[in-house]
């Protein structure tokens, strides 16, 4: 906080930090990206759980929200229905396409607005001179956009939710991500919850951790094969090394419940949902399970890779100063202290038993 107070003073108006989004870790996500533990204050350790962390900061607060959709004679949708509070946030999660879904400009340009009588028609030219795009929404709706007005692409044009899969279709893949961190923070605050935006950003980031293939180049990967990010920049790194053609793919935006049963542990997927299923799959496939994650640990009994059951800590012996081994085995001699009044004042020889004195055990 004094950084940033010092940074203010200094003129300076935006800063590049590093983020959970945008971490290239191949699992999990790395202490630098994810900054400091919210609990100390601290750089987070690594080994933290911040994905056990993050559902929870998530969920609980989620109690405080209502259940309930809202319904205003038409302001928002043809049927007036606003989805709010946990419906809204479960909606966005699971990557739906919302009720009364609002249209975004699918180029840069121009509008023109004609009004029928029961829909409203929205034209855009766009700047590069290609066809005009148009879109039919209900005269109910609120226009977010007059006659005459310039749009950039992905800008929403009436009042409504949109769909993240057509921001990731028409923009980036960090505005789709942006966008669907600012939707939950949205619901939260309008029920007076704040929660902070990396919580959200490390389920964000397991969303669109896919890429769907769309053109294999020189790579071993197969034209429509949904595969990991990791993987596919890993591959693509490899065959431009080697100077050949690289792999070409779409992200793809998955719910968080579909992008549970994807993932590359057939054990984790089982325990989650469709364990027949995922079962069967696997077996019939030959797949092997990495054993990365949490869940499959604790299924077959093991440490899990968290915490101090991180094979980094495993090995880890810990050698005590040589102070601290003359503190421990320092033992005082046969000379030191005052023994007599405790053992008596015998030689230390044996004694037979019918000489024992029993006070002695008094």
């Amino acid at each position: 906080n004094v950084n940033i107070g010092a940074l203010i003073e200094a003129g300076v108006e935006e800063i590049k930090v590093r983020c959970v989004l945008t971490c290239d870790s191949k699992v999990g996500t790395c202490a630098s990206c994810y900054g400091r533990s919210l609990a100390t204050g601290k750089t987070v350790d690594v080994g933290e759980a911040v994905g056990i962390i993050a559902a929870q900061s998530i969920g609980e607060p989620g109690t405080q929200l209502t259940m309930r959709t809202f319904h205003i004679g038409g302001v928002a949708s043809e049927g007036g229905d606003i989805t709010s509070g946990l419906p809204r946030v479960q909606e966005l999660f699971e990557a739906r396409t919302p009720k009364g879904q609002a249209p975004i400009s699918e180029a840069a340009g121009r509008v023109a607005i004609e009004d029928g009588d029961r829909t409203r028609k929205i034209v855009v030219t766009p700047d590069d001179g290609t066809e005009e795009k148009e879109y039919v929404v209900s005269k109910r709706i609120e226009p977010l956009v007059a006659d005459g007005d310039r749009v950039e692409a992905g800008q929403q044009l009436v009042k409504g939710s949109v769909d993240p899969k057509a921001v990731l279709r028409i923009k980036t893949r960090s505005a789709t991500q942006k966008h669907l961190v600012d939707e939950v923070q949205r619901v939260y605050r309008s029920q007076g919850v704040g929660i902070h935006d990396k919580h959200i950003e490390v389920i964000v980031r397991q969303m669109l951790r896919r890429v769907t293939i769309i053109e294999s180049g020189d790579t071993e990967l197969l034209p429509g094969e949904l595969a990991e990010r990791s993987r596919y920049e890993a591959e693509n790194r490899r065959v431009v090394a080697e100077g050949g053609t690289p792999a070409s793919g779409r992200p793809e935006l998955m719910g968080i419940t579909k992008a549970s049963l994807a993932t590359d542990s057939w054990l984790s997927a089982a325990s989650f949902q469709e364990t027949t299923r995922v079962l069967t799959e696997a077996a019939l496939n030959g797949r092997s399970d990495p054993l990365l994650g949490l869940k499959e640990n604790v299924i077959l009994g093991k440490l899990i890779p968290a915490g101090t059951g991180l094979s980094r800590y495993r090995d880890v012996r810990v050698e005590p100063t040589e102070e601290a081994k003359a503190a421990l085995y320092t033992v005082p001699g046969y000379e030191e202290g005052d023994y007599d009044s405790y053992f008596g004042g015998g030689s230390g020889q044996a004694v037979p038993l019918e000489e024992w004195d029993a006070s002695y055990d008094r």
